[in-house]
């Protein structure tokens, strides 16, 4: 606007007036407002027809040439100005930083954020478990990791959105503000949390401070069910100083969704998660002030399948073997080695395993319990084996069975077992008693007779022999010579034959005494047996109901 006030200036300049002073004067005043350079041709024009009268005009020649010069000057000058007009006015500053500058300038992060300072500050809490990261049974410790948030209001962050281009959440840095002193009492160490550095804040004074945090938390485990064990362990958020009068604690959500939310928990690990139980609770000291509570209950599962295959199934193997050993010969020494071989063996597997068992100083898993009683009936094994071997390789010299034991073994306990031979038990008993019965009367009878010159020693015997002497007429006579009656030959050759009698039957005797004790360890092995298979199958089903039981709990 100014460029074309002075190209009107210089036109009226260029204008010599025929009145004096009245005509320049008149030629230097312009149009209160021109808009244009169109305007300022027009108003040009006007004033050259009206001092045609009073003025000598301009010759056109250089009042074209003094337009041409002056046209591109005006139009420089009219484009900024026209541009302006048709704008509102850029603000000097954004509305992120006049917002923060605004809410910050003035804001005190040390005292609690109400107006009155009888108003409780409600904080809202939430939780979502990630990860188990790790159970150390030892030290009783469990590392989990897990997704925390808060909600408070903050009065003195308030804004009206239309000041600041609609805008109606704002993130701050956290160091700036009032953040509530919210710990858990289960706390053991610092684990390696990524640092947050803002809360999001909305323009009613919702605060929302959201942080992952690796939790290293004391925790009472039980592992008396191991490896079919269930772990319940608790966090507890409180204020650690102000009073639930000052802070006051609540659940963001609901308590049912809280429970079953596993959306962003990671399944793949030897935990599982169970669900979350959540409650709130008032806690005093020494009837002080109370404070408030929020209690979560994490309730994880151990998955048993690699303890299973890797200590269990090993174990039961080799008891099963150890029952299979029965089935051996009770008078073959190769059951005493593979029984022993068999508790060489499980000693050096508890030997490996042994590092696997979780270690508490509080009590022993059923685990190591099921151990130690599989380790006492493989030694029991042995000691049953050892203890018929021995029954069965009794010494040359061995006393008779006792009734007792006779009664007892082959007779009831053979009937109690259902053992298929027991006639053959029974007869064979029954000849052996016959024969150790004649054995008895043939040695008293020949220590009360003195034996003749044909070496008999009973009557019947001597009466034989005289009926072969009155019958020898009859009879014909043998190829070869008989040595004479009281001829030394004769009586040698009878004592050889009696010693060799007395010798078979002294053998036989002991035969028939071996023999007993062999049929007492046989049916003693299989009741032995029995007990021993019923035994470890009430065990093995014993356990396996409780770890069921314990299971599905």
């Amino acid at each position: 606007m100014q460029g074309e006030r002075l190209i009107a200036r210089l036109i009226g300049r260029s204008q010599k007036p025929d009145g004096g002073g009245k005509a320049s004067k008149e030629s230097c005043c312009l149009p209160a407002r021109v808009h244009s350079s169109a305007e300022l041709l027009g108003w040009a024009g006007g004033r050259r027809q009206w001092g045609a009268g009073s003025m000598r005009a301009v010759t056109p020649a250089a009042l074209g040439a003094l337009l041409a010069l002056l046209l591109p000057l005006a139009s420089t000058l009219q484009s900024p100005g026209s541009r302006q007009q048709g704008q509102a006015p850029e603000p000097a500053e954004p509305a992120l930083r006049r917002l923060a500058h605004s809410l910050l300038a003035h804001y005190q992060k040390g005292t609690r954020p109400v107006r009155d300072w009888r108003t409780t500050t409600t904080v809202a809490i939430d939780l979502m478990v990630y990860a188990i990261l790790s159970v150390d049974e030892k030290n009783q410790v469990l590392t989990t990791y897990i997704w925390y948030r808060q909600h408070w209001m903050d009065e003195f962050l308030r804004w009206d959105p239309a000041h600041f281009d609609n805008l109606t959440h704002i993130s701050l840095p956290v160091e700036s503000i009032w953040v509530p002193d919210i710990l858990i009492n289960e706390f053991v160490d610092v684990g390696k949390s990524p640092h947050v550095p803002y809360v999001y804040v909305g323009h009613h004074g919702e605060v929302q401070n959201l942080k992952p945090i690796q939790v290293m938390t004391s925790c009472s485990l039980d592992i008396y069910n191991f490896p079919f064990d269930v772990q319940n362990c608790s966090l507890t958020f409180t204020s650690w100083l102000h009073h639930i009068r000052d802070i006051n604690l609540s659940l963001w959500r609901q308590p049912e969704l809280v429970k079953f939310d596993r959306s962003v928990f990671i399944n793949q690990g030897e935990w599982e998660l169970l669900y979350v139980l959540s409650c709130f609770q008032e806690f005093s000291v020494k009837s002080s002030d109370s404070y408030a509570e929020m209690k979560f209950y994490v309730v994880i599962r151990r998955r048993p399948l690699f303890y299973t295959v890797s200590l269990l199934l090993p174990s039961i193997f080799l008891m099963v073997m150890d029952i299979v050993g029965f089935y051996l010969p009770p008078n073959s020494g190769e059951r005493v080695s593979f029984k022993i071989t068999l508790l060489l063996g499980y000693s050096v597997f508890l030997i490996i395993v042994s590092d696997t068992l979780p270690a508490t100083a509080v009590g022993t898993p059923l685990i190591g319990i099921y151990f130690v009683v599989c380790m006492a009936l493989l030694v029991i094994s042995l000691t049953q084996t050892i203890l018929i071997v021995r029954l069965v390789h009794q010494p040359d010299r061995q006393p008779h069975v006792p009734e007792w034991v006779k009664h007892l073994l082959l007779e009831r306990a053979a009937v109690l077992l259902c053992i298929r031979d027991r006639k053959k038990l029974s007869q064979s008993r029954t000849q052996g008693l016959d024969i150790s019965r004649q054995v008895e009367n043939n040695d008293s009878a020949g220590e009360g007779s003195k034996p003749n010159h044909y070496g008999c020693e009973e009557p019947r015997q001597r009466e034989e022999l005289r009926e072969c002497e009155d019958m020898g007429d009859a009879r014909p006579a043998p190829a070869m010579a008989v040595p004479a009656e009281g001829s030394p030959l004769a009586h040698g050759i009878l004592r050889e034959i009696a010693a060799i009698r007395r010798f078979l039957e002294k053998r036989e005797e002991f035969r028939d005494v071996a023999r007993e004790w062999l049929q007492v360890g046989h049916v003693l092995d299989v009741l032995l047996f029995r007990a021993y298979l019923v035994a470890v199958l009430a065990y093995s089903i014993t356990l396996g109901t409780l770890w069921s039981v314990w299971r599905d709990a």
